[in-house]
């Protein structure tokens, strides 16, 4: 017996001192800051961040990464090493891929978060493998495609529990939040009218796909960027940038300018699902009375009207107008001749019953007109402001991943960001609305921007004409898995 009680003991013992050795090795780890000094940040402070596409847009999200001093750059791919080339440098201590699915595969449990800073086509399959192995994940604008990724994405955040931002940094800065501070203490009324309008594409569009073929550069893998498109020989001038005016691989100036533009109105009128869509655009002629059909490219320029239904903060249903390749709305008469409309090429308007209220790209410059009516504001502050604006987009990401799921505030979580992404996606579902068949000259025809589409937002699908919901799912390229959760 006295046997038994002196095992016990050196039993509980034991357990006390592993349990003793457990606790202190934790308090040793997780240090408290003023016991590290001034402007040390302990390690379970920081976010590690393995980040795709690493060169243009890519090299400046990593670099505003490590500038909040919160995260660390711990692994970077690309598929273009001539592109990657500056990131590299910078963060030499970062270890290379070139395929995102290796370094995934391969370090998922070295890294917190994810960053996709790719072309519009590979968004969501990049996105989703990082948020099913619950990977935090900062994707750059549009989040998605098509509006099936973009649905996906923003169900897959909310099942995964992962934090997310959409790269629109723009929702980041004050500017939306004074016009919701306006709007709410009713100074311009119930808005029922939006426009935004840009200057972009500011790359080749309405053009047909070339002909002259030319040799991969041996730093780019082609197949890799082609990802889930269809597969074509490697052209000139597409990448890295002008793949934007392809539909197979961009989403046009909707996709790249949309998300900043139509982002205060969002915020402001809390817009969710658009229920109809009408188009217009402009015309491409090769010769004389010879008009040229190049369905690949978006168009040279577009006017888009969508319609949102009521909500809580409006009183009806509302008209969004967004213009691109330099077409805008007509001056405000509230405006004087002189005065600048938006920041000259992009502008958001909103019209109320009782006033209107415009800002520049990103939200910036917010103010009532006419402007006189800006020397007297005096509304009080509501909402919190992200430190350091744009830029802060950023750090706020990081912050609220370190803090965990549903801890702290986005300014572009999923749940925001993928009713907006989806709004410009089925625009361009009225833009793409042409009929594989041919009128009795052989050209393609796009009976679809003669309609309004209307949209059933529980199925996905434009109703009243079908042949443009190939356009809701695409393809993807044979061996691609389609998106599932």
């Amino acid at each position: 017996m006295k046997e038994k009680e002196e095992v016990n003991q050196i039993t509980n013992n034991r357990r006390d001192f592993i349990k003793t050795t457990a606790i202190a090795a934790a308090a040793f780890m997780i240090v408290p800051r003023h016991v590290l000094g001034r402007g040390f940040v302990a390690p379970s402070d920081r976010l590690s961040i393995a980040s795709i596409g690493v060169g243009g847009q890519g090299k400046y999200d990593v670099t505003m990464f490590a500038k909040s001093g919160k995260a660390d750059i711990s692994f970077l791919c690309d598929v273009d090493t001539r592109r990657a080339a500056g990131s590299v440098t910078a963060f030499p201590k970062a270890k290379f891929y070139k395929d995102w699915r290796e370094m995934l595969d391969k370090e998922h449990k070295n890294f917190d978060a994810v960053s996709v800073s790719t072309p519009d086509h590979n968004h969501a399959i990049q996105a989703l493998a990082a948020m099913q192995l619950g990977k935090h994940v900062y994707v750059q604008k549009p989040m998605a495609h098509d509006i099936y990724e973009a649905r996906i994405l923003t169900q897959a955040a909310k099942k995964y529990k992962v934090v997310t931002q959409m790269g629109n940094h723009g929702s980041s800065n004050d500017g939306t939040r004074i016009m919701k501070e306006w709007y709410e203490a009713g100074l311009i009324g119930d808005v029922h009218t939006i426009h935004a309008w840009t200057d972009r594409p500011v790359w080749p569009q309405g053009i047909p796909w070339s002909a002259n073929k030319a040799d991969i550069p041996k730093e780019l893998d082609w197949d890799l960027w082609l990802g889930t498109a269809p597969y074509k020989e490697y052209v000139n001038k597409l990448v890295p940038f002008n793949w934007r005016g392809w539909w197979d691989y961009g989403t046009g100036a909707l996709g790249d300018m949309g998300c900043h533009l139509l982002e205060a109105p969002f915020s402001v009128l809390n817009l969710k699902y658009a229920k109809d869509v009408q188009c217009s655009v402009g015309s491409v002629y090769v010769d004389e009375f010879q008009r040229g059909y190049f369905s690949e490219s978006c168009p040279p320029s577009s006017h888009v009207t969508l319609t949102f239904p009521k909500t809580e903060k409006t009183n009806g249903d509302i008209a969004v107008h967004w213009m691109d390749g330099g077409i805008q709305p007509e001056r405000p008469s509230e405006l004087g001749p002189n005065e600048i409309f938006g920041d000259g090429g992009n502008g958001t308007l909103f019209t109320g019953t009782k006033g209107k209220m415009m800002c520049d790209t990103y939200g910036l410059n917010p103010r009532l007109l006419p402007l006189s009516k800006n020397e007297n504001i005096n509304i009080a502050q509501k909402y919190a402001r992200v430190k350091d604006g744009a830029d802060g987009h950023y750090k706020q990401w990081i912050e609220a991943s370190i803090a965990g799921y549903g801890k702290q505030e986005l300014s572009s979580p999923f749940e925001i960001a993928g009713p907006l992404t989806e709004a410009l996606l089925m625009a361009n579902l009225a833009i793409r609305g042409y009929d594989i068949k041919r009128d009795e000259l052989g050209e393609e025809v796009y009976p679809g921007r003669s309609a309004k589409l209307l949209w059933d937002n529980d199925n996905m699908k434009i109703t009243n004409f079908d042949e443009v919901n190939r356009f809701v799912k695409r393809e993807y390229r044979q061996g691609w898995k389609a998106l599932t959760l």
